[in-house]
């Protein structure tokens, strides 16, 4: 099954046309979408959407732009909210060095009590890396009992070979596509019953559909470059990353169909 492992479907980006869009999505041949709580109101968004479609799962999460509001009543509002057998992961959390929207202590902090209420309530972790490897890497390393997924991999070879080293998945986004890749080796040196991939959308449209709003239905196009990429076939390709992604995010992939209304 073709999963769309990390879609933030609740931006308003998509609020004029979601239906239309979800309906191209099951067209294409989605099965199953993952879609993003990154904030506390994005969550209550997702919540919305998960509730009236069974392909679609939440997460909840605190992305490293907003830690520095992550205090007590966020972290157990965070933990009672990812108790829903809805919500399979938790994120997306990790760090960002690039844009420092909040201060990297902060970040830290934020990053580390995510990692534990995912081991916790054994659901998966979804990272955030930006010019930010050997911290996320280290911070990994203190939380061996989670597992985690590197969403949307751009990283260098230190941080892929900790995660490696430690189990995760890595989730490959439209950025396989761009004229500017330059890690298919990386690619290749997961090992393929940790592979995953996503959209990102609305950010990150592949190959043939730069310049436009991402959505569901173009995870195919990333899927078929990762094949390439791994000399396989493509139904090979998107059988194994949907058995991927059903085992990290749990039963909730794959359950049957019911459609929103």
């Amino acid at each position: 099954m073709l999963i769309d492992t990390h879609c933030h479907l609740a931006d308003p980006a998509f609020d004029p046309d979601r239906d239309e869009v979800l309906a191209r999505a099951w067209a294409a041949g989605v099965g199953h979408i993952v879609v993003i709580g990154e904030s506390w109101a994005m969550a209550e968004r997702v919540a919305s959407l998960v509730a009236r479609e069974s392909r679609l799962s939440g997460t909840v999460g605190i992305h490293p732009h907003d830690a520095s509001g992550f205090d007590a009543a966020t972290a157990e509002w965070q933990r009672d909210f990812a108790k829903r057998p809805e919500v399979v992961a938790i994120g997306e959390t990790g760090l960002d060095y690039h844009y420092d929207h909040s201060p990297r202590p902060a970040q830290r902090t934020a990053f580390e009590h995510q990692l534990a209420l995912a081991a916790e309530l054994d659901k998966p972790a979804i990272i955030h890396a930006r010019e930010a490897d050997e911290d996320v890497a280290a911070i990994l390393r203190n939380h061996p009992r989670t597992r985690a997924i590197l969403h949307s991999f751009s990283s260098g070879p230190s941080l892929l070979r900790a995660a490696l080293d430690l189990g995760h998945y890595v989730s490959l986004s439209g950025m396989v596509t761009f004229k500017n890749w330059a890690l298919d080796a990386a690619v290749r040196e997961v090992r393929l019953d940790r592979l995953l991939v996503e959209t990102d959308a609305p950010y990150l449209a592949p190959v043939p559909y730069r310049g436009k709003r991402n959505e569901p239905a173009f995870v195919r196009a990333v899927a078929d470059r990762v094949a390439v990429v791994r000399g396989l076939p493509s139904e090979e390709l998107i059988a194994v990353t949907g058995a991927n992604a059903a085992r990290v995010f749990g039963s909730r992939i794959g359950v049957p169909e019911r459609s929103m209304s």
